[in-house]
């Protein structure tokens, strides 16, 4: 049981974590082990992310004065949240965790100021990540860029294969 102290410091910190967060994704996790939670924990943090559990009815104060605050209806349950500055990889990691372990169910959350439901939240995680994106624009570029220079060549060799004598021959005909 948390004292009014306690109580004050969980709402602050929250508050925080909430208005400061780019990505704030909210799940189930009723029937997750100990060891599971862990195991979930250290692959969030491996990329910077918060995943807190939460007190809800605390949370859900802490809300109130966030941009956060439309996700108050997701907090009953045994909720956790993930806090991060990356949606992609959040929404990624808790996805797979998902697929891998059924008792973590992932319920909805926030990007920037774009509220998801479930299906967003899935949609988020099939996304590229930045680098991936950069990867895929510099892949296109360049396979355009190797077309148009054989395309050149191949006119090149076609136009120096009609030689003088050739055009000649060509023209008589």
């Amino acid at each position: 049981m948390m004292n009014k102290e306690q109580k004050k410091n969980y709402i602050s910190e929250m508050t925080t974590r909430f208005q400061n967060s780019k990505a704030v994704l909210v799940a189930h996790y009723q029937g997750l082990t100990m060891v599971q939670l862990d195991d979930l924990r250290s692959k969030m943090r491996e990329h910077g992310i918060i995943f807190k559990i939460t007190k809800n009815r605390i949370t859900k104060l802490a809300l109130e004065k966030t941009k956060c605050k439309d996700l108050s209806n997701l907090f009953t349950g045994p909720t956790a949240v993930a806090f991060s500055e990356d949606a992609i990889v959040s929404a990624r990691i808790l996805s797979k965790f998902a697929k891998d372990n059924a008792n973590l169910k992932l319920i909805g959350g926030i990007m920037g100021s774009e509220i998801l439901d479930k299906i967003g939240v899935q949609n988020v995680a099939n996304l590229p990540t930045l680098d991936e994106a950069r990867a895929n624009i510099v892949g296109i570029l360049k396979a355009s860029a190797s077309k148009i220079i054989s395309i050149f060549l191949a006119r090149s060799e076609k136009m120096s294969s009609l030689s003088p004598e050739n055009s000649e021959t060509q023209l008589k005909k």
